[in-house]
């Protein structure tokens, strides 16, 4: 599918452009503003934009209030399609965020039930128990997500939710042609429905992508034939840059191996999971890493491990925030795009990667790996690139054997002669494409 090859960019609209945080139920056309950003996510290499929630809600989109209204602080549905329809246009295929499990208290059969409590014909759409209370004083006791009573969780076991949520997906492809979705805490997403929703998704537009959000455990549970199509990648997250922030990458080094390696215990050969450096939901790379010199070497690790690279907005020209300045620090307003030379190398992975099978699609094989330098192998039928990393201030002679003489850098386009060892620059990445 498309999505192996893809690079992904992620935006949080209510964030970057610039909307209250609290739904004023004032309609301005915030959302036309991301027309500003289609060049630059054209120019950066991604050729996917991932949108995170679009439609009405309580404050922050994950607690919605109706599935085929867009939030009025980003503007009308004829705004979004004008959007998306410039994302098109551009070459970029379009992801929404969909937020399934869970609605708002504002979410409108929630509504219904506060009023005519038995009576509401909506009351077995949540796990409702009119025996007791909840902190709100509504009268009843309901099941929120994961102690966020401001969530109101959703009973996916009846059909009418379910058939609701489907009619919601198809409106969202036939109104702004997307081409997959982001299934918000797909770990809280029991197996049936996730079955029901890829055969559902399978049947409306060809090759429509489903990415699960996951966190910890087996990702193969949410991530396999009946499922998801990829899943986001926490547990090579925290290696990316706890391995450089303690001068460790045997971290990162054991986590790809374990999920990419030849072994047969290895859990996700031949997959192509999410690979982030930061979200909407963690601290910024250029945040989190204690040593800035190490923000080059990060990216390229991104770019050349297995998975499906994404930039979350800003991040490419270094953007700082932390997540314990809460969510608003990590999902900021910005006036335009900027450049620098971080976002210029972040440009020269994408395209190196764009224009390699290898980097793709290829299969992992560890090569060279000590604390402060990581070399691995990407390889499909005609083609392996060697990834170099040096996380050192200093230089590096690494011996080893390149199965051949010489290479071309694909970041650089220098040829690179492996006879004597190669030496790797300090906080330095290369791609090195074999001659054979």
């Amino acid at each position: 599918m498309w999505f192996e090859d893809a690079v992904v960019y992620q935006i949080y609209p209510l964030g970057l452009c610039g909307a209250p945080a609290e739904n004023d139920g004032a309609r301005e056309h915030r959302v036309l503003k991301l027309l500003d950003w289609v060049a630059h996510i054209k120019d950066l290499g991604a050729d996917t934009v991932l949108l995170n929630p679009l439609f009405d809600s309580d404050r922050h989109g994950y607690d919605t209030r109706d599935y085929m209204t867009v939030d009025c602080r980003l503007g009308t549905g004829e705004d979004l399609k004008e959007v998306c329809d410039a994302f098109h246009k551009a070459g970029l295929r379009v992801v929404f965020d969909g937020v399934f499990n869970h609605v708002g208290r504002g979410f409108w059969a929630f509504q219904d039930v506060r009023e005519k409590r038995w009576d509401s014909p909506y009351k077995d759409w949540f796990h409702i128990n009119f025996d007791g209370n909840s902190n709100y004083d509504d009268g009843f006791w309901y099941e929120g997500w994961e102690g966020h009573f401001e969530l109101v969780k959703l009973n996916l076991r009846n059909p009418r939710v379910v058939e609701h949520q489907f009619a919601a997906i198809r409106s969202w492809v036939e109104r702004f042609d997307i081409d997959g979705l982001r299934l918000d805490v797909a770990y809280c997403l029991d197996p049936e429905y996730l079955g029901q929703l890829r055969a559902f998704t399978d049947g409306l537009k060809p090759e429509f992508w489903l990415l699960g959000e996951t966190l910890h455990g087996d990702y193969n549970r949410w991530m396999n034939d009946s499922a998801c199509h990829s899943v986001t990648n926490y547990e090579c997250y925290k290696g990316l840059w706890s391995a450089f922030n303690s001068m460790n990458l045997f971290e990162i080094g054991h986590s790809l191996n374990r999920q990419f390696g030849s072994e047969p215990w290895c859990l996700y050969r031949g997959k192509h999971l999410l690979s982030f450096l930061d979200n909407h939901d963690v601290t910024r790379i250029a945040s989190i890493l204690t040593n800035p010199d190490h923000l080059s070497p990060a990216w390229g690790l991104l770019f050349g491990m297995p998975g499906v690279p994404c930039v979350y907005y800003g991040s490419e020209w270094g953007l700082e925030g932390h997540k314990s300045q809460g969510d608003a620090a990590l999902r900021p307003a910005l006036d335009a795009p900027e450049s620098n030379d971080l976002t210029a190398f972040i440009t020269k992975l994408a395209h190196a990667r764009r224009q390699s099978p290898a980097l793709c699609r290829g299969s992992y094989r560890t090569v060279l790996l000590t604390n402060h330098q990581f070399i691995f192998e990407r390889a499909v039928e005609g083609e392996r690139v060697l990834v170099a990393i040096n996380a050192a201030g200093e230089p590096f002679q690494a011996h080893f054997d390149a199965q051949c003489g010489m290479a071309v850098d694909l970041i650089t386009g220098q040829p690179h002669d492996f006879g004597g060892g190669s030496e790797l620059a300090p906080y330095s990445v290369a791609y090195w494409k074999c001659e054979r």
